[in-house]
């Protein structure tokens, strides 16, 4: 609980003080150190300040102030000891608290430590967290895989990690969605320490976002991650003397060979039980130092510890410490705009809780729109405003200009100064492997044949490596349906399990081989890096179609699912771009919609199987381009920005990387498999078995009357000239909740014995080569799955937009399937 939460006469221990760093230790001065006794003086329930008394002084503290310091009560101390004394077996009198017990519960409650994850897209952070929380989450090597945050948790050395991965981003600033969200977790959440994951092969870039979180004031280590390649590569860096002159310790960490993890850790404790407890001549808290010595006696293996200069546990060291606040000096114009904003700013006492004034002075002279709306909610917003004004011309007419572009400068400045006196760049072979790589793979025009070449290699890939464990799969299902065709008496249960959960399960269920090559080939694509440059070599595609050059990532995602392809689009700054990249996002072929080509395709075009997969993709493309450019024209209005993506080094992709992401693609295709999918099976099997089974002369009578049968009647009409009979219409509508569905509704429908298999459920579809293909197309570009809809009500805002999207996919799958059957029909 907070310590607001207390009234007059209660007592509590001070278990943490949240908030930012110049909060921290101001409360920490004034006597509020973790495991000391509070006691309420008086708490009038509309009187603020409240009085508290501490350490024999009497002092008070506003409600906001208050609501910042973690305690634990006295009576929730009692409540889980249970402490009491027994006399003579019949009375329970309880026995009052010693402090020493207090301090003690207050100590052990401390021992959970909140941590968030911040740094640039492609730093590692992502790894870093899989490996510390055991997540496994997907490490892509391209901007915006992480697009939410994530928790974990993991006990390291006697304390409870939260690990909070939060998204990718270059800045604090409120420019995109992404860095909207990681600065108002940073405020609102008050995260007990930030470790900042930067990418140790490229400082300068990563840097910048460690500087702005400098100035928000917050306790934070540095993970120079990727710390393998800065060395193979030949350069050096005194990582030492950069983490004095940030003033934050830094650990050289490789997240993919768990290397410098658990220094990482080690420190980040130091820094959460120490950092905060020094004095003004670097004297540290006697109290607080015995408790940081006894724990590392109690957890630490010292024997094997190697003394580090960040931590605060040797006595006789303490100006060692490398963890202080600094200011980044952003040269006397705009130092002096600073302070003078930060004095009016600082006049609104209630905000210094959650708020170093002196960031938002920062940020207000970078005309940050958040906090610009944040100060106009202060009473005194119109002197702040006026003299940000001042400050910004005077800055303007110093250094030609304007007071943002200053102070970013000033900051890459001061980034450069001290990578001057701590890195040496000794050489840039694998640059120059870069460089001739991507002179090649993002050349104007060779750059084009290539990813097509990738795309080809992808497809044929899945379709003929696919074949063979697919034929094992089929021939065990096959195995299973037989052994319960033997066993089991005849009736409506021995049935559905053939019929209905054999019989539709088991007819996707086959197909898993080919969904995992097919994120086998993705991940490979995304981890190298080439993924970037593709979004790269496809910007003057997707400008012309009135989209941003990120939006080809979200897009080339949607071939594996366009749950996630929808989500990844916050990584485009762009509302324009963002809103039209989601529309047209479900025409990107799913892997969902792989086992109904492959069905298909098998059966009518085994002759040409990767061409016909591969048109049917290119197919799903070009209509993109199209309906995007239409949209970007007629529907959605707004300007373009430019493109500003990063492209990563290429990387060796590790196995256990690509294969982790792959099984747990895998791991959720089975999943569905058990649930929706076994659950539509046995339903479209109830719906085609009743009623009155057993009253018709044959199984394709009884299914023509079946509850299933009338449904398809009744919408057969609106199908039939695109050459489909009313068991390819009911297919259909089982994809609406998930298109792996439509395989498993023609495998109940088509197939009434127990020799049924993939072939023979093909050979039984009664269409030619024509239909065929126009079924393809019709389920490429039909209405999405429920899930995707409410990804698109969710990064939308709105139902409408995910309504849209499911009345024009399917107006323009019904216009594009019937010119195809009926313009084929005539040609052939």
């Amino acid at each position: 609980m907070r310590l607001s939460e207390l009234k007059t006469g209660e007592r509590g221990v001070v278990v943490k003080v949240l908030g930012h760093g110049g909060f921290r230790k101001r409360i920490v001065e004034m006597g509020f150190i973790k495991g000391k006794v509070v006691e309420v003086i008086l708490n009038a329930p509309l009187k603020d300040p409240i009085k508290y008394k501490i350490l024999g002084y009497e002092i008070s503290l506003r409600r906001k102030e208050a609501g910042m310091i973690e305690i634990i009560s006295e009576q929730e101390i009692a409540d889980q000891q249970a402490i009491t004394t027994d006399y003579h077996g019949s009375f329970n009198i309880e026995r009052p608290l010693r402090e020493e017990e207090l301090k003690s519960v207050a100590l052990g409650k401390r021992r959970t430590i909140n941590v968030a994850l911040v740094g640039n897209p492609n730093c590692g952070k992502t790894s870093l967290f899989n490996i510390a929380s055991g997540a496994h989450e997907h490490v892509g090597n391209y901007s915006g895989v992480t697009v939410d945050a994530k928790e974990g948790f993991f006990d390291f050395q006697g304390y409870r990690f939260k690990i909070v991965d939060l998204p990718g981003t270059y800045s604090l600033s409120a420019y995109t969605p992404e860095e909207i969200y990681v600065r108002k977790h940073i405020i609102e959440e008050t995260p007990d320490v930030i470790i900042n994951v930067v990418d140790a092969s490229n400082l300068e870039r990563n840097l910048y976002l460690t500087t702005q979180l400098i100035d928000m004031n917050v306790r934070m280590v540095i993970a120079l991650n990727m710390y393998d390649e800065l060395e193979s590569s030949g350069n050096k860096l005194d990582y030492r003397l950069l983490s004095k002159l940030f003033g934050v310790p830094m650990v050289p960490t490789v997240c993919k060979r768990n290397l410098g993890i658990d220094h990482l850790f080690h420190l980040v404790i130091n820094l959460y039980e120490g950092a905060d407890f020094f004095n003004k001549k670097g004297e540290i808290n006697k109290e607080v130092l015995k408790e940081l010595q006894d724990w590392h006696r109690s957890n630490v293996n010292e024997a094997e510890h190697e003394e580090h200069m960040e931590e605060y546990v040797q006595a006789d060291k303490p100006r060692q410490k490398v963890f202080r606040h600094i200011h980044i000096n952003h040269g006397p114009e705009i130092e002096k705009g600073i302070e003078y904003i930060k004095a009016e700013i600082s006049k609104n006492e209630e905000i210094r809780h959650l708020y170093s004034t002196r960031y938002l002075s920062i940020k207000l002279l970078e005309n940050d729109r958040e906090v610009t709306r944040f100060i106009n909610s202060l009473p005194n917003a119109e002197e702040i405003l006026t003299i940000k004004e001042k400050a910004a011309k005077k800055i303007q007419l110093a250094m030609n200009e304007d007071s943002e572009s200053a102070i970013m400068n000033a900051k890459y400045g001061f980034i450069s100064g001290a990578l001057k006196e701590t890195y040496i760049d000794n050489q840039l072979e694998k640059d120059q492997m870069t460089k001739v790589l991507d002179t090649i793979v993002t050349h104007k025009i060779w750059g084009y044949p290539i990813f097509i070449l990738f795309m080809w290699i992808m497809f044929q890939g899945t379709f003929t490596l696919g074949a063979y464990p697919m034929a094992g799969i089929e021939w065990l299902v096959d195995q299973l349906r037989h052994l319960v065709q033997n066993t089991m008496a005849a009736g409506p249960l021995k049935d559905m399990l053939i019929d209905g959960i054999i019989g539709g399960v088991g007819g996707v269920i086959v197909f898993l081989p080919n969904i995992l090559l097919l994120y086998f080939f993705i991940s490979l694509m995304e981890d190298s890096g080439y993924m970037a440059r593709a979004a790269f070599i496809m910007d003057k595609i997707m400008h012309k179609m009135g989209l941003h050059g990120k939006s080809f990532i979200p897009l080339v995602m949607g071939f594996g699912c366009n749950v996630p392809a929808i989500l990844a689009s916050r990584t485009i700054e762009n509302k324009k771009s963002r809103l039209i990249t989601m529309l047209v996002n479900p025409l990107m072929s799913c892997s969902a919609r792989l086992p109904i080509y492959l069905l298909l395709v098998g059966a009518f075009f085994p002759n040409n199987a990767s061409f016909i997969l591969l048109s049917i993709y290119v197919t799903g493309i070009a209509l993109a381009v199209i309906i995007a450019r239409l949209f970007s024209k007629l529907l959605i209005k707004g300007e373009d920005t430019p493109f500003v993506m990063e492209l990563p080094p290429y990387r060796m992709p590790t196995m256990k990387a690509i294969l982790s992401h792959t099984w747990e693609k895998g791991g959720q295709y089975l999943r569905k498999m058990g649930g929706v999918i076994m659950i539509a099976s046995i339903i479209i099997w109830f719906l085609g078995y009743y009623p009155n089974h057993n009253s018709y002369n044959s199984p394709a009578e009884q299914q023509e009357h079946s509850y299933i049968g009338q449904i398809g009647k009744a919408i057969e009409p609106a199908l039939k000239p695109l050459g489909y009979d009313w068991k390819l219409g009911i297919g259909l509508i089982s994809g609406v909740g998930a298109k792996e569905l439509v395989v498993s509704t023609l495998g109940v429908l088509y197939t009434n014995d127990a020799g049924a298999t993939k072939t023979t459920l093909a050979e039984r579809i009664p269409i030619n080569a024509t239909a065929a293909y126009s079924f393809m197309l019709f389920v490429l570009i039909y209405f999405p799955c429920i899930a995707t809809l409410a990804a698109i009500k969710q990064e939308s805002g709105t139902w409408k937009w995910a309504l849209f999207a499911a009345l024009y996919t399917t107006a323009l799958a019904w216009v594009i399937a019937f010119s195809f059957y009926q313009i084929g029909n005539i040609i052939l």
